[in-house]
């Protein structure tokens, strides 16, 4: 997984472009070989070609309403050349919290085209939009990886907004030279975000992993969009460009489908920030570092981990009174060991110093960690991963986590409450868990849009009950071997797209409430955690 700087890959010596003898495209540049299009093709015949090469751009507009209905345009003209900017729209729009979410916003988004002084524009009311940060371009070159993929250059648009009021509703507009935001033509596009709270107050949060583009995931945002969250955690496997999910520079790979992928998550992202962290399908090993140089592009994260160019999906945040820690689990998992140790162990360390400094701190009652592969789940697919409760159960406990929550898996599971990795208490549908003595209850919420797995046994979630005493399934250990288990802790299994919400209550009575819902709105599972105060 090796490359050049901000993730780029050279582009092969030379590539045949449709009409044009190959000796003549070998002499050549981008710009040349679009004039000689230019002469030789009728214009329809050129718009023909130029939709063959942007149709999935302007599909991803459709899909979506990117931009509030401004899909971007179509044009002949490549990257390299000079482009009219009042012709081509912003679209993807994706925000995140900086370190510090009360004072802290990034906003991103793309364009298609390469344009000239990308900035945004910001206020605290929607006509007034004074405030003009500068934007950082960050370009993502994809070569012709096979004789069907086009060479592919993605521009991705960053804008760092700090020293914002805490708990304050902002507006705020993307443009560039021919674009302005504030112009009364593109007031459809302000979008608004919300700084967290400078005390502790109820909240919602939703989560899930592997969505990918689909219907079923299109359909899952917007039943998102309807719980109002304050954020939102994907537990990796993000958009699916990468199809393997190997880590090899041999998977198929269309760098194409993140403009699809961006421009569906628009419509909540937008304005809920949209915290990432990466799963196996995220590992694009034609960019560097560890073929995170693509989500480097794409991503503004908070960058407080241990290696925050090499691991931009090892962060932690803080809202309210609830601590986020997100995790990489490609750097331990023994089941897709492309990744394999290249923290050398960093991560891990950091993690127990942050986890015992976020309980040690005042102010912070919940901690939630999130990260991609499962630590307990029995599906026929995946399964467990026998790294994780090698590494970092230990950590959990020791630092007593409210709540996991994994995806890797395409289907909804939890477990009882655990302790060491064992039934601490039983938690049927309903009932509540105080994690200062009764354990850490374990979620796979991976039902966010990929195709579906199954289980070895029955499903069993709210309506629908079948307890078992056991499961017969397996994990993963050391030299990607299966090794047979039977367990006890699968309490809930649902095979079906969904996501979960969880109501964060601050004050004497501290409480999340779980929820698991289909993308049906139908609820599939609930449970309660709860923290008894330090005396």
């Amino acid at each position: 997984m090796t490359g050049n700087p901000r993730g780029t890959v050279p582009q092969p010596s030379h590539t045949p472009r449709v009409g044009i003898p190959e000796q003549l495209a070998a002499r050549m540049s981008m710009p040349e070989q679009h004039d000689y299009l230019r002469t030789k093709l009728s214009r329809r015949g050129l718009l023909r070609t130029s939709a063959a090469t942007a149709g999935v751009v302007a599909g991803s507009g459709l899909l979506a309403g990117s931009a509030q209905g401004v899909s971007p345009t179509l044009l002949s003209s490549p990257a390299t050349a000079a482009v009219d900017g009042s012709l081509v729209a912003p679209f993807g729009r994706h925000l995140a919290f900086g370190a510090d979410p009360k004072h802290q916003m990034r906003v991103s988004w793309q364009v298609p085209l390469a344009v000239k002084r990308p900035y945004l524009r910001v206020g605290l009311k929607p006509w007034d939009l004074g405030r003009k940060i500068e934007a950082e371009v960050r370009p993502l070159h994809t070569p012709s990886l096979s004789a069907k993929l086009p060479a592919v250059q993605q521009y991705y648009l960053h804008a760092a907004l700090d020293g914002l009021r805490p708990g304050t509703t902002y507006y705020y507009g993307v443009g560039h030279e021919g674009f302005d935001p504030a112009d009364p033509r593109h007031f459809s596009t302000v979008g608004t975000f919300r700084t967290a709270p400078a005390r502790p107050e109820a909240f919602v949060f939703t989560a899930f992993g592997d969505q990918g583009v689909s219907y079923h995931a299109l359909a899952n945002d917007q039943l998102i969009l309807g719980q109002n969250p304050s954020f939102h955690l994907h537990a990796g496997d993000i958009c699916y460009a990468d199809t393997d999910g190997d880590g090899s520079e041999h998977d198929a790979y269309d760098a194409r489908v993140w403009d699809q992928f961006l421009a569906q998550t628009e419509s909540v992202a937008k304005s809920v920030p949209w915290m990432v962290t990466t799963g196996n399908h995220d590992m694009e090993a034609w960019y560097s570092p560890n073929g995170y140089g693509g989500q480097n592009a794409r991503w503004s994260l908070p960058g407080n981990g241990p290696d925050a160019e090499n691991a931009p999906g090892v962060y932690s945040f803080t809202y309210g009174n609830t601590a986020v820690v997100a995790l990489d689990a490609n750097d331990i998992s023994y089941e897709i060991p492309a990744n394999q140790g290249y923290t050398d162990g960093r991560q891990t360390r950091w993690l127990d110093r942050r986890l015992a400094e976020l309980r040690a701190a005042d102010g912070i009652d919940f901690i939630v960690v999130f990260f991609h592969h499962c630590a307990f789940s029995t599906t026929n697919s995946h399964a467990s991963d026998g790294a994780v409760r090698d590494a970092w159960l230990p950590l959990f406990d020791k630092h007593q986590v409210d709540l996991v929550v994994n995806g890797h898996n395409h289907v909804y599971e939890r477990t009882d409450a655990l302790k060491s990795g064992r039934v601490a208490k039983k938690m049927p549908i309903g009932a509540s868990v105080d994690t200062t003595r009764e354990g850490i209850v374990y979620v796979t919420a991976g039902g966010a849009g990929r195709a579906l797995y199954d289980f070895p046994v029955p499903d069993s979630y709210e309506g629908h009950v079948k307890d078992l005493d056991h499961v017969d399934t397996y994990h993963w250990s050391k030299g990607q071997k299966k090794t047979k288990e039977t367990v006890e802790w699968s309490r809930v299994r649902y095979t079906g797209y969904s996501f979960i919400a969880v109501e964060v209550t601050p004050g004497r009575h501290l409480r999340m409430k779980v929820t698991a819902l289909a993308e049906s709105g139908e609820r599939i599972d609930h449970f309660e955690v709860t923290r008894t105060p330090a005396q």
